[in-house]
């Protein structure tokens, strides 16, 4: 399952979350001739990722900032863009520019720590800005939990896309982290889980402050578990249903 869009545009331009994907692209192509140079990229990464035994020995406590805006590769770069282009325009229409920009940095630093903590000695090194989409993504859940979501499914030869309710693809997302991060092979997965973990539970948290000023369980009541605002229909997507040929 990977999620396409939601059905809940924002109000107001979200020039946070703009600017967070150009500034994630813009670096990313600052370093983009290392991909040809191995050893120059891993060099790169000890220096600007986060790298827990560093941390444990007092060293490069920058890492925990710098590797937000790093990615191992375009599809890595890609998948998160999208994910906060999805969930990132109706927090920031919640939250003010000024408290997402904020929320965003401290959902990030929380992700990074969640990391350290798994594995304080380890030397590898975590890039990525999905720690900090994680905690985006806890609160978009505890703010629209029935926000609908188009999920892309994938089945074999079968590609559908279905709308599905906020709570049920960010509650899948978050058990999924949960359990491979559990894993016996977690530490060789190459995948930050308790990072992703780490920070969706601190955009829950962090979130929470304004959910209850917002009225709490009655603000769901009163939106529906929506965003405040009308969704989008869309029309039915162009993507068709694949079948394999008996």
């Amino acid at each position: 399952m990977f999620p396409l869009r939601d059905h809940n545009p924002s109000e107001r331009t979200p020039y946070v979350t703009y600017a967070l994907i150009a500034v994630n692209v813009i670096v990313f192509l600052s370093y983009w001739p290392l991909f040809s140079d191995p050893p120059g990229l891993e060099s790169f990464f000890f220096r600007w990722g986060l790298v827990p035994a560093a941390l444990s020995a007092g060293q490069q406590p920058a890492g925990l900032v710098t590797s937000m805006f790093l990615h191992g590769g375009l599809l890595h770069l890609a998948g998160n863009m999208l994910f906060l282009w999805i969930f990132g325009d109706n927090l920031e229409d919640e939250m003010g520019h000024t408290g997402f920009a904020l929320f965003y940095l401290a959902s990030g630093l929380a992700a990074g720590l969640g990391q350290y903590l798994s594995a304080p000695n380890s030397l590898v090194p975590m890039v990525g800005a999905s720690g900090a989409i994680a905690g985006v993504m806890g609160g978009y859940l505890l703010l629209f939990p029935r926000a609908r979501v188009d999920i892309l499914f994938i089945f074999v030869f079968i590609f559908k896309v279905i709308p599905v309710p906020a709570w049920l693809m960010l509650g899948a997302w978050f058990g999924l982290q949960v359990l491979a991060g559990s894993g016996a092979d977690a530490a060789e997965a190459g995948v930050a889980h308790w990072a992703h973990a780490g920070g969706f539970v601190a955009g829950l948290v962090l979130t929470l402050p304004l959910w209850l000023r917002r009225g709490g369980t009655a603000y769901w009541a009163r939106n529906h578990g929506h965003p405040p605002h009308p969704e989008i229909a869309y029309r039915r997507s162009p993507i068709p249903t694949v079948r394999r040929r008996r």
